[in-house]
């Protein structure tokens, strides 16, 4: 994934952001982890890049 990224931002396209989800988190923890990026982040604080959860 971070190669294609890189080859769409050097055309010049941008993205919102892509959360790159861990299989060994629960879908508890995930959606945890997800609520809380959604209330704590401003609109394009994740624009162009690839975050691995969980974020700690």
């Amino acid at each position: 994934m971070p190669g294609h990224l890189r080859d769409h931002l050097t055309e010049g396209r941008h993205i919102p952001g892509i959360f790159e989800l861990n299989p060994n988190m629960s879908v508890g923890e995930t959606i945890e982890e997800l609520l809380l990026i959604w209330a704590a982040s401003y609109l394009d604080e994740y624009r162009d890049k690839i975050i691995y959860l969980p974020l700690s």
